[in-house]
């Protein structure tokens, strides 16, 4: 009989050499599924994609769960405060945590689980982040019956190790993932009514939704990274803050980015969605992660995109040119390249629809 430790040193196996394959995220996830099931012993999970460079969820893929529940848990998620959500699982450092651990014990202190958990007939929940070179490509909730008791040290543990792997899986997969620039189209409008639902959109709008569309749109009727950009905006108006511009990209591999403004001085007014072409800045965050360099190598390769030589670029940053050169060595290795022109013609294939100036 195989014990729990050969069982989650096997599923680790499986998980690096998933990770080694040409796939795309949903078949990152779906693939996972089978070798994390049995492993973790879960009854039902729920997978994300997500905005690389702020970690808010842009999509929903599950067979398990109600998505008609989805829009309280995104509710919950945006304007509550609870233990163990992404945005503070993220701030803690940590990549993986289970909700029984979390509240030592007492999972029904947690507004999460009496509202949503408890009611749909779980016992517990264990939350993943896929995250990898600074960035978020993806997280998960994993939920338990209550029969298979609170989850256990080790399955957190194996969750942790697994995360890592899946983050870099995920940005692996995005840097093979190839697209057309999203090229120089007029922005697309649409308005939503306090619910959500879409009340007008423009030509352009109808057809970026169907592009950006995922599990969600069968319960909501809207992509899960406009019901996110909206209940964002929503929170931020309440609060009299700014609401995060989020990234998406189309099925076909375009990057676009959503911008939400509440048409009224209440949170529950009107929303009016802007979709546009991502910009370099847009896109730039989201290119260097998945090349995986550091924060002083995005600093010099941002210099190259603006044309800089090496002792300009020695200069601006207060290096040394031969520390520049060094800095351009893993540059390019990173980024499977070996000059300067190579670099830029990368990034301009990788979908980067203008250089910065």
């Amino acid at each position: 009989m195989t014990s729990q430790k050969e069982q989650r040193r096997h599923a680790l196996a499986e998980l690096r050499e998933l990770a080694g394959l040409s796939l795309g995220a949903a078949q990152i996830f779906r693939r996972a599924d089978e070798v994390l099931r049995g492993a973790l012993g879960y009854d039902g999970v729920c997978w994300h994609g997500t905005d690389p460079a702020t970690g808010l969820v842009t999509s929903v893929l599950t067979d398990d769960l109600r998505l008609e529940d989805f829009r309280q848990a995104v509710e919950l998620e945006i304007w509550t405060e609870d233990v163990s959500q992404f945005a503070g699982l993220r701030r803690s450092g940590r990549m993986a945590e289970s909700l029984s651990r979390a509240t030592l014990g007492r999972p029904a202190t947690s507004r999460r689980f009496r509202e949503q958990i408890a009611p749909a007939g779980f016992g517990d929940e264990l939350r993943a982040l896929f995250d990898a070179a600074g960035a978020s490509w993806g997280c998960a909730a994993f939920m338990r019956a209550p029969d298979r008791g609170a989850y256990r040290p080790g399955e957190v543990a194996l969750a942790q190790r697994a995360a890592r792997i899946l983050g870099a899986a995920l940005r692996r997969s995005e840097m093979r993932a190839t697209g057309s620039p999203a090229g120089d189209h007029p922005p697309a409008v649409l308005l939503l009514d306090s619910r959500n639902r879409v009340v007008r959109a423009d030509d352009r709008a109808e057809m970026l939704l169907k592009e950006i569309a995922d599990d969600a749109v069968g319960a909501f009727k809207v992509p899960t990274a406009v019901l996110m950009s909206v209940e964002q905006a929503r929170a931020a108006k309440a609060a009299a803050g700014v609401p995060p511009r989020l990234r998406v990209r189309t099925h076909a591999g375009e990057w676009f980015v959503l911008s939400t403004s509440i048409m009224g001085s209440a949170a529950d007014h009107m929303a009016a969605v802007v979709i546009t072409p991502a910009s370099a800045a847009d896109v730039m965050p989201v290119v260097f992660a998945t090349y995986g360099l550091t924060p002083r190598e995005r600093e010099v390769a941002v210099q190259v995109l603006r044309g800089s030589d090496t002792r300009e670029i020695a200069r601006v940053l207060s290096l040394t040119p031969l520390t520049v050169q060094d800095h351009l060595k893993s540059v390019f290795t990173k980024a499977g390249v070996r000059s300067r022109r190579d670099f830029v013609a990368r990034l301009v294939a990788s979908q980067v629809p203008e250089i910065w100036s």
